[in-house]
């Protein structure tokens, strides 16, 4: 009986199928492992378990509905941890790390875990700092980091080494990352750090060095896919409902106020989305993954409207990419890109305060109306990262020094359903995390707001054969 309901289990769930992970060994053969330093560690005694093997995975989605046909495989990752034997010897190893793009909390954090962790841990003494991006492995000259030099950086916001956009110069880098004989390479940035990343380690294949290429995921949008979320999101929901607060306050302080507050979030809303989950303050909210329209039966406007009659003031979350197809462009604006060859945006905002004043009044001369818009967008990434977030920056410094050392190559470390695992660099940097507005947690943010879904049906009119549109 018990082999026949396993036998059952095994029809109904298909076998894990494990994401390859790049090795050292898959170009060099002949290299030889030895043993982990942390087992001799005088202050460090691993105990039974502490060493993660390549049978210890993650699954990549661990929630099913099983009344439905089970998908062809179950994708899992190679658990993130120290392994019995390391690559690398400690006095060989020649470390680099950079940051790359805007700033974010928890920038130094890694920086300082992943010095700590390499001399602490491994005994690595020569670290160096990339300054100012990509740019500044062929411009400039590293610095030498210590734990003397990097004592106190988990306190301070930013990033000690400096970041830039651009300067994305494939050939020069990989020079620099020749000729000074870096083996161990740590990449910190966004999603197109990452994909930066991609291609320095292919090039570093395609150059057949024994170099270990590995990326930490940064954006405080949390827009990368597949792990949990990135470092400094936590921090930056923290921050927003400060600005959320200040503009519930000065909204209620006026007669027909409105506050108005534009977070970050270019192409996905978590930082609007869970931030008003939290403050309980947000009346609507406009996220990049949702259209809206300002006037006409379900329209934005007619909401507010309703709410300054109910409650005499409103309170907006707007993220900084809702709306940009809606905003009127000049052809000059359509063209525009930043220093990394992303679109620039728009102020939603400040158009959104326009909109709100000649909405009003067009609508009611002579009444009393406010608009106080707040945008604490650098206020919240330059911050030092909270508690919970340097936590996980240390987490994830660690979880990539331990990959490198055991030889793996072209990875990111992150949490994947709470469990720390190793992901192909190229998988993180294709994929995306968007907000699924048909999920719970936007559910969440409707029931409490009760804002309009914003969706436009079209009803069958038999009379004139023809459909009339009616706003849900």
């Amino acid at each position: 009986m018990a082999t026949t309901a396993a036998a059952e289990i095994a029809d109904r769930h298909p076998p894990i199928a494990v994401a390859s992970l790049p090795h050292l060994t898959d170009h060099f053969p002949t290299l030889q492992s030895r043993t982990n330093p942390l087992q001799n560690n005088q202050f460090f005694h691993p105990i039974d378990g502490f060493y993660a093997t390549s049978t210890d995975v993650v699954l990549r989605r661990i929630a099913f509905d099983l009344s439905r046909k089970p998908s062809p495989g179950h994708v899992a990752y190679y658990r993130a941890g120290p392994r019995r034997s390391v690559y690398f010897e400690p006095e060989s190893v020649r470390a680099a790390i950079v940051t790359c793009g805007g700033l974010c909390p928890g920038m130094n954090t890694v920086i300082r875990e992943l010095v700590v962790g390499l001399w602490e841990l491994y005994g690595v003494r020569q670290i160096h700092g990339i300054v100012a991006g990509y740019r500044g492995f062929y411009s400039s000259e590293p610095v030498e980091l210590s734990l003397k030099l990097v004592d106190d950086w988990h306190k301070r916001g930013g990033t000690a080494l400096r970041t830039s956009r651009g300067g994305f110069d494939l050939r020069r880098i990989v020079d620099a990352i020749q000729d000074r004989g870096f083996n161990q390479v740590y990449i910190i940035g966004g999603d197109g750090t990452m994909r930066g990343a991609v291609k320095i380690f292919e090039e570093v294949c395609r150059r057949n060095l024994q170099v270990a290429v590995t990326g930490i995921p940064k954006t405080v949008d949390n827009d990368i896919g597949i792990i949990d979320r990135s470092f400094g999101f936590q921090t930056a929901v923290e921050m927003a409902q400060q600005a959320i607060s200040a503009a519930h306050v000065e909204a209620e302080s006026a007669v027909n106020g409105i506050g108005l507050v534009k977070l970050m979030g270019r192409s996905t809303g978590h930082i609007a989305l869970h931030a008003t989950l939290s403050s309980r303050d947000v009346d609507c909210c406009l996220i990049p993954e949702m259209e809206f329209y300002l006037e006409g039966d379900g329209g934005l406007f007619p909401f507010l409207e309703r709410r300054l009659k109910e409650n005499g003031h409103a309170v907006l979350v707007v993220a900084e990419g809702a709306g940009q197809d809606t905003i009127p462009r000049t052809e000059a604006q359509k063209e525009e890109r930043d220093e990394s060859g992303n679109p620039v945006f728009l102020d939603v905002g400040g158009w959104l305060k326009t909109e709100l004043k000649d909405w009003w009044a067009r609508t009611h001369p002579g009444e009393l109306f406010t608009v106080k818009y707040i945008d604490p967008t650098y206020m919240i990434r330059a911050v030092p990262a909270n508690a919970t977030d340097n936590s996980y920056c240390t987490l994830l410094a660690h979880s990539a020094i331990h990959g490198v050392m055991a030889g793996y190559t072209g990875f990111v470390s992150g949490p994947i359903n709470g469990n720390y695992s190793y992901i192909p660099l190229k998988d993180v940097a294709e994929a995306k995390n968007e907000v699924n507005t048909r999920d719970h947690k936007w559910a969440w943010v409707r029931s409490v707001t009760n804002q309009p879904d914003f969706v436009k049906t079209r009803l069958f009119d038999p009379e004139n054969q023809s459909s009339s549109g009616i706003s849900s």
